[in-house]
């Protein structure tokens, strides 16, 4: 349950620093009053159901953040997820400060139906009224927040009752049944037409003092083991986006790599651990490696190592 343990520390914490600045706005003989408040926000927020949900972050990349939801049941979690990623929703509200919806305001969702892992979602034409740049951004939003749903495994778009298979401005093809291999905040380092690979990378951004994660689908010609490729870009971050950070120490290596049936068996130096003393290691780089593996490898399980020794274990499915 590693990231959804995340997300609610983050809400505790935000419901906290709301309830306090409350207390020190009003009178002093309504603080009791407040400290009742604070006490039943903290409790609502500690087992309020939250979601994943990609939305824009203030440099225009698709991130995952998470956004509470009315309810448990598939249908409804579904519903609520799509109207979220609309612009001027009534759930617009209920979004974390920092981060926007993408799909064009007006946009209506004609219907939503789901058929074994697939979803589909039928909306108004209006869903084609966003600019050139932004059109991949926008399935991948949808995409990415939807495959985030245990019991769902791809998305069917439509519009207007006709199957999106093709974005009208920038004339990029889609598949009929969309999955996370469609990229999300793609970059490109390619210098043939052959062998190229894509590779998903989940690095850290900052919102004011808390953490969130980018995903970058970069394609590449490279042949390498895909954990390799995440490593090496955790190692070196991005340069070419400043607001892309990894807190994985440039001295790490990867020494080896076993894959057996569910579980990818990873070897580390030292250099893991963010103290070589007391032998810690930062929950963000645990958090940028398993959401990498999750998006780039169909296993259940990663266990980590040091120098062949077990260190630590994470089930992938408690982290969706």
């Amino acid at each position: 349950m590693l990231r959804k343990i995340f997300f609610r520390k983050v809400l505790i914490f935000a419901s906290a620093l709301f309830a306090l600045f409350l207390i020190y706005l009003v009178p002093t003989d309504n603080v009791n009053r407040l400290e009742n408040v604070r006490k039943e926000v903290m409790y609502v927020d500690s087992s309020v159901p939250v979601n994943d949900i990609f939305l824009l972050d203030s440099h225009n990349m698709v991130s995952l953040t998470s956004v509470m939801v009315g309810a448990d049941d598939l249908d409804t979690r579904v519903k609520e997820l799509v109207e979220s990623l609309i612009i001027g929703s009534s759930r617009e509200d209920l979004l974390p400060n920092g981060f926007k919806p993408i799909i064009p305001s007006d946009t209506k969702i004609l219907s939503i139906g789901i058929e074994n892992d697939i979803v589909k979602v039928d909306f108004s034409k209006e869903l084609l009224d966003i600019d050139v740049s932004l059109e991949e951004k926008m399935i991948s939003s949808i995409v990415y927040t939807l495959t985030s749903l245990d019991d769902i495994n791809g998305v069917m778009i439509f519009v207007d009752g006709n199957i999106l298979n093709r974005l009208p401005k920038s004339g990029v093809t889609l598949p009929s049944t969309l999955d996370r291999s469609f990229g999300i905040n793609k970059e490109y380092d390619v210098t043939s037409s052959k062998d190229i690979t894509s590779v998903t990378t989940y690095f850290v951004g900052k919102n004011n003092d808390l953490y969130y994660y980018i995903p970058v689908t970069k394609y590449m010609n490279d042949d390498r083991e895909k954990i390799k490729i995440v490593i090496e870009e955790l190692k070196s971050s991005n340069v070419y986006n400043t607001n892309l950070m990894s807190f994985l120490n440039s001295n790490t290596k990867l020494i080896s790599v076993e894959k057996s049936l569910d579980v990818l068996n990873l070897n580390f130096n030292e250099y893991l651990y963010s103290d070589l003393d007391t032998h810690d290691i930062l929950e963000e780089v645990i958090y940028t490696i398993c959401l990498s593996i999750h998006d780039n490898y169909d296993v259940k399980e990663v266990v980590f190592n040091v120098n062949n020794e077990e260190i630590y274990k994470s089930v992938l499915k408690s982290i969706e």
